[in-house]
């Protein structure tokens, strides 16, 4: 079977996230399926840009075929990531793209405006077309981002939406409680199907060594005695780091108890400001590290952290693909969050807090501080049990595919 994936977004190892059409294209080829990626020469999420000299450039990574169309470089979420996206959703929709005719079209943007071009892709080729819904637009830029209902991006932005879920064949979605807001703008209750992020299980066995900045600083916290709380991703407001900052202040242990944070993002200068302003010796920050060595990092933390504000918009659920990564490193994890689903809680792989409060945060590190080491590899150990059983992207492509 040719499965063409289009996804504005999609990366690779080598080029860094989004690597879910990345995994499952892989597991696809493995199964004796042929895959295209359609993807934007230019993504945020990206560490390394693809080389793309032509309009179109074509790259075989993996044996999976990348076609790259090119388009401008942006910096957050303004005006120019906005033509970013009508410049990839246009050239997707008014160019004859080099691909093997498909039998299945999945549109996988985070935003809904590739839909119209992905339809039209499936028509000419009598494809299925399979729509995969990361996150909810607009509603995603309506109560996070503040928008009007009223404003014409958000309105393009429904229209495009509500055109996926009539037309699609199916409708995959990454949030397991999204099938009530579809239902109510125009999907028939038959077409969805809940696939969440999952694991790479070989890519955890082989973790590549740490930058030596990073292998020396937590030699010298371990040397000390200290007891770890480790980030490992993304700085922005979603992350609501500030939190984990002062909770940094309240710990007890505050001399035996060192938080280290290793990423990027638009809000790095002012979590380090804040940690400055309160003369906090016991918090580091370091850059980010390649995806591969991430498994490494992960397994020389005590305790892993991970914290989302409070939003409405999560009664839908989360997928995140660093909670995964965590329990594949079988380490207790401290879950701040109010959600309609929690796969810590689930697992029971650590506890569960509400979001946006530090004095339970230092509470919940303490109380794991004050296990013994025993205790906390069992914890640890039933999130790698429970990614191992249910979220093995293996096992996920195959379903994906079968409940189609």
């Amino acid at each position: 079977m040719n499965i063409l994936i289009v996804n504005h977004y999609a990366g690779s190892k080598t080029h860094g996230m989004e690597f879910r059409p990345y995994y499952f294209a892989q597991e696809w080829i493995r199964a004796g399926h042929n895959v295209t990626i359609i993807a934007s020469s230019f993504s945020h999420l990206r560490s390394v840009q693809p080389k793309c000299p032509k309009r179109i450039s074509i790259e075989l990574i993996d044996n999976i075929k990348y076609v790259w169309l090119k388009t401008k470089p942006y910096q957050g979420n303004g005006f120019k990531r906005v033509l970013n996206m009508v410049s990839f959703s246009w050239q997707l929709w008014s160019k004859i793209l080099p691909v093997e005719v498909p039998d299945v079209v999945i549109d996988s943007s985070t935003y809904p405006l590739t839909i119209f071009a992905s339809n039209k892709i499936a028509k000419r080729y009598r494809a299925k077309l399979i729509f995969e819904v990361h996150d909810l637009w607009p509603l995603t830029p309506l109560e996070l981002g503040g928008f009007s209902e009223w404003h014409p991006f958000i309105m393009v932005m429904q229209r495009a939406e509500n055109y996926a879920y009539k037309n699609a064949d199916r409708v995959v979605s990454l949030l397991p409680k999204a099938k009530g807001h579809m239902i109510a703008h125009g999907m028939a209750a038959e077409k969805f199907l809940h696939i969440p992020n999952g694991a790479n299980l070989p890519s955890f066995k082989s973790g590549e060594s740490l930058p030596e900045k990073h292998s020396e600083l937590i030699k010298e916290l371990k040397r000390r005695g200290n007891f770890i709380v480790g980030y490992a991703g993304g700085h922005g407001i979603s992350n609501a780091l500030q939190y984990l900052i002062l909770a940094a202040e309240k710990i007890e242990q505050r001399d035996k108890t060192h938080f280290v944070l290793v990423g990027q993002g638009s809000e790095k200068e002012a979590l380090q400001n804040l940690s400055r302003k309160l003369s906090l010796s016991n918090v580091t920050f370091l850059s980010p590290i390649p995806k591969t060595s991430i498994p490494t990092l992960l397994s020389e933390m005590d305790v892993l952290y991970i914290g989302w504000k409070r939003e409405p918009l999560y009664r839908f659920g989360v997928s995140p693909n660093k909670l995964i990564d965590y329990m594949m490193a079988a380490k207790p994890i401290i879950h701040s969050i109010d959600a309609s689903n929690d796969l810590v809680a689930e697992s029971g792989c650590g506890i569960s807090i509400g979001p946006e409060d530090p004095q339970t945060i230092a509470d919940a590190i303490l109380h794991l501080f004050k296990l013994s080491q025993e205790a906390r590899l069992a914890l640890g150990q039933k999130g790698y049990d429970y990614v191992t059983s249910h979220l093995d992207y293996a096992v996920l492509a195959n379903e994906f595919l079968e409940r189609l």
